[in-house]
């Protein structure tokens, strides 16, 4: 049977939460889903290897769960040890696959390498890159925003994903796909995420270009863009009216959750995505991107 789109998650008010950066999963309410008892996999992506930033929690945890029972092995990348990483990898295990967990900071270029590095070591190959680890931080005066503030969310958010691509593109075979994750605040930013929302246009402006660098080579570049999602960005960094509301200026009147994304990642990591190249996907629960 359908089910009414409204009514398929929990709308707001979410309940009084605070967390510091960068959050866990399991001190949310409601915790979100990341598709543990839902997604369903149809071997889209056998066989492959999978490297995505970010896959702790949140949309990289989902789209690791979807990506393992799609057929793939994966390698998720973490900024801290932290318990919710070893959740995602007992879900992608349980799939069937290869789970490698390592923890760093994307920030650096060197462990930007390494992760690449670690991919091709363990798997034999990279055929998938989801550069999906975000920094935000919510402020209401560009005067409280410090150069290390600034330089900290363009680091993890467009440094990193240069890093990345740089290191994996030449391990990279004709039908290999590179995803980012972008924002709804690439066309729609926010002004109490002003350096956050600033990353997410140049990611998607990244991506367009890169696709186009990329084509005669058979490697596809498309971006998601995403929001408003629940995850453990939300009640670590935004302030108490925001999160008790998020997501209640869509047109379905909630947030997204996780596990909403994972199919959209899916179908721009698979060949039926084939004629898909420097796209920017929104995932916005109606709201328009112009």
């Amino acid at each position: 049977m359908p089910k009414d789109p409204t009514k398929q998650y929990p709308p707001p008010p979410q309940p009084p939460q605070r967390q510091e950066i960068p959050g866990y999963t399991d001190e949310m309410m409601p915790v979100p889903d990341h598709g543990e008892k839902s997604y369903q996999g149809h071997g889209r992506l056998r066989d492959r290897a999978a490297l995505v930033t970010g896959a702790d929690s949140g949309i990289g945890r989902a789209v690791a769960i979807a990506f393992a029972r799609e057929g793939a092995d994966v390698l998720i990348s973490y900024l801290e040890e932290h318990e919710d990483a070893k959740e995602t990898a007992r879900w992608v295990e349980e799939a069937g696959r290869k789970a490698v967990v390592v923890p760093g900071d994307i920030q650096d270029e060197a462990h930007c390498r390494s992760l690449v590095d670690r991919a091709v070591e363990e798997f034999g190959a990279i055929d998938i890159l989801v550069n999906n680890a975000a920094h935000q931080s919510t402020f209401s005066d560009i005067q409280e925003i410090t150069a290390e503030e600034w330089d900290t969310t363009w680091r993890t958010n467009v440094y990193s994903m240069f890093y990345l691509c740089k290191a994996a593109i030449p391990h990279m075979k004709p039908g290999s796909t590179i995803i980012n994750t972008s924002s709804i605040n690439a066309e729609e930013p926010s002004p109490q995420l002003l350096a956050y929302a600033a990353t997410k246009g140049a990611i998607a402006n990244f991506t367009a270009g890169l696709a186009g660098m990329l084509a005669k080579k058979g490697i596809r570049v498309n971006a998601v863009a995403p929001g408003p999602i629940w995850t453990p960005l939300i009640p670590s960094t935004m302030p108490d009216e925001k999160i008790r509301n998020f997501g209640k200026n869509t047109p379905l009147g909630r947030a997204g959750q996780p596990a909403e994304l994972a199919p959209i990642y899916v179908l721009l990591a698979s060949p039926e995505s084939s004629y898909v190249t420097g796209a920017l996907m929104p995932v916005t629960g109606g709201r328009l991107m112009l």
